[in-house]
């Protein structure tokens, strides 16, 4: 006799579209697609409110919001707690903001009571915790793609600064022939992509480049002419 199971949806992959939605949030209703617009997006989850690391996480990335704001890159955190929770909890994130370089709340909340969300993101792990959100993080460009993605453990607090660094390659390398080395940060050495031969090279980087390998081209980062 053969038990029929749920199918468990597809992972989300990198080069995926991002599921479109409808949610409730600490700014209204929001249909994801629409509000993202022309813009990049970070979509991060959190486990709960009302926590000590989702604390300091959420102040931090609030003070760093004009950074995202500069890369035309709109912020939406997320939990499967209620508006009224989200609403409630901003003062404790205002309250702990300056122990860690933070600011008060200043980006929308998805309150995603039913986790329908969550489930369409893949953002619950049961081997982790049970029944509330991982620390997901998407970056999401204008076409509506997945560029990032990053899932970090309950509790390990995420660095804001790598998901920008990161950012600054993706943005960066959908405009230019490039890919970025390790450790790059914006205005390093990129790498010119294996597929461009020199022939080709030479009419995007006609100042030549540095070859350590003939596989690896090093020219100045392009968005700094």
């Amino acid at each position: 006799m053969f038990k029929l199971f749920k199918k468990k949806p597809a992972a989300l992959r990198i080069g995926d579209t991002a599921p479109n939605f409808e949610a409730e949030t600490t700014s209204g209703k929001i249909k994801f697609h629409e509000w993202i617009g022309d813009s990049y997006a970070m979509l991060f989850s959190h486990p709960k409110d009302f926590t000590p690391v989702c604390s300091t996480e959420l102040s931090r990335t609030a003070a760093l919001k004009p950074e995202f704001d500069k890369r035309n890159t709109k912020v939406m955190g997320l939990s499967v707690d209620s508006v009224g929770d989200h609403a409630m909890w901003e003062n404790d994130i205002g309250d702990v903001a300056k122990h860690f370089n933070g600011a008060a709340l200043n980006f929308p909340l998805i309150a995603d009571n039913d986790k329908k969300v969550a489930e369409l993101y893949g953002m619950i792990h049961p081997g982790e915790l049970d029944n509330l959100t991982i620390r997901s993080v998407f970056i999401i460009g204008p076409d509506k793609k997945i560029k990032l993605i990053m899932t970090y453990p309950a509790s390990t607090g995420r660095n804001f600064l790598e998901i920008l660094r990161a950012l600054d390659s993706i943005q960066l390398t959908a405009q230019h022939k490039v890919a970025t080395p390790v450790d790059w940060k914006h205005g390093d050495d990129c790498i010119i992509v294996p597929g461009l031969s020199d022939d080709e090279a030479k009419d995007l980087f006609p100042n030549g480049w540095n070859a350590l390998k003939s596989y690896l081209r090093l020219v100045p980062d392009p968005s700094k002419k």
